[in-house]
């Protein structure tokens, strides 16, 4: 049996630690109350600013001439000579002489058809002559004769006519004759720019037979696509609008005036687009930003303009409401009238004031008059939950 030391020695240091454990716990402060506070979202806010707007429509093309020529040969002949503009992307002004044709078979011709009317008109004036005598023989012998009026045949007027015909016939060989010899100088209808060139020094040509085409410099005009629904932002449906046309031009952007000056009046059956023509004059007058037939260009049409009008993220608008953030820092939804909607953008023109703050983060649970704070509120604590969500 154990000794009564061995038990009131263990119950001795249990009670021991007991009270020292009691002492301890009478010691202990309990912890200092502090205030509740309340975390508002935190929100951003951006400022809106009412202007009157542009309700331009973007497009593009490519710059074609307005007029392009094919030349071909009206004569026969062999090419005797060729100009040095006459080569690919030469220039050259109206009038000027590309090509020529051997002349020497139509000078031949000229010559002939011009003695042929040197004949037909010595006929002519003979007959005249002959045919005015036999008028006055007439007169003369008419007062013993029994029929008073003389026989057409008597006084020479089929002959007359006959040597009249003639000689008409003979103007029209020298005409002919003439036009077939200018006809052997190629020469430029206007001025252009010389896309190709398929003949050379020596060829032979007949009838038809092409020499090249020419792109005329007078005019420039770019095809613009446009969505039907967008001509509705372009008053008299883009006609006689003004277009900024850009391109990139030896690296740096360039930018050109034109007008609309027509539109093709059709839907285009494959791209369900309305085609609108810009025309920019003398393309290539200026030798610093010249207007290459062939470029790609960036388009922005001159729209309708808007009064007291706002441009706003389309996604910071639901069921057509913006979140405003009113002078209290409360939120309030404002209804909106959307005119327009574009490359992300929404236009509106009712619904806004200016100066108005535009809640531009996102909300987990928006509510009319949720009390908020923006960067610049006096409330600042490390333990902030944020209610902006990233998108």
């Amino acid at each position: 049996m154990a000794s009564k030391k061995q038990i009131l020695l263990p119950l001795a240091v249990l009670a021991g630690g007991v009270a020292v454990f009691i002492g301890l716990s009478s010691m202990k402060q309990a912890p200092e109350k502090k205030p509740e506070k309340i975390i508002h979202p935190l929100v951003q806010a951006a400022p809106i600013t009412i202007s009157d707007m542009r309700l331009n429509v973007e497009s593009y093309g490519i710059v074609k001439p307005k007029y392009t020529t094919e030349l071909v040969a009206q004569v026969s002949g062999q090419i005797i000579e060729l100009s040095d503009k006459f080569v690919k992307g030469g220039f050259v002004q109206q009038g000027d002489i590309l090509a020529r044709i051997d002349p020497n078979d139509y000078e031949a011709a000229l010559i002939e058809a011009e003695a042929s009317l040197a004949q037909a008109s010595s006929a002519l004036e003979i007959e005249q002559a002959q045919a005015h005598v036999a008028k006055k023989e007439w007169q003369r012998i008419k007062n013993n004769a029994n029929e008073t009026i003389p026989s057409e045949l008597y006084l020479r007027k089929p002959q007359l006519a006959e040597k009249l015909a003639r000689y008409k016939a003979a103007q029209a060989s020298v005409k002919r004759a003439k036009r077939n010899l200018e006809r052997t100088y190629i020469k430029a209808p206007y001025d252009s720019i010389i896309e190709s060139r398929v003949v050379s020094l020596g060829s032979v040509v007949n009838p038809g037979s092409k020499f090249g085409i020419l792109n005329s410099t007078s005019v420039a005009e770019i095809r613009l696509p446009v969505a039907d629904h967008e001509l509705q932002y372009l008053p008299q449906q883009g006609v006689d609008a003004n277009v900024a046309l850009t391109a990139q031009v030896a690296g740096k952007t360039v930018t050109w005036q034109g007008t609309v000056a027509r539109s093709e009046g059709v839907i285009d059956q494959r791209s369900r687009m309305t085609y609108l023509v810009a025309q920019i004059p003398q393309p290539y007058s200026d030798s610093s930003k010249q207007l290459r037939f062939g470029a790609y260009l960036n388009a922005s049409i001159e729209g309708a303009l808007v009064e007291n009008a706002i441009q706003v993220p389309q996604h910071l608008i639901k069921d057509n409401k913006v979140a405003v953030l009113n002078d209290d820092l409360t939120l309030s939804f404002k209804g909106v009238n959307i005119i327009r909607e574009t490359n992300g953008m929404a236009i509106i023109d009712q619904g806004l004031t200016n100066g108005a703050q535009i809640i531009t983060s996102a909300l987990e649970y928006p509510t009319e008059g949720m009390q908020l704070r923006t960067d610049d509120s006096p409330i600042s604590s490390p333990e902030t939950q944020l209610a902006l969500k990233e998108e």
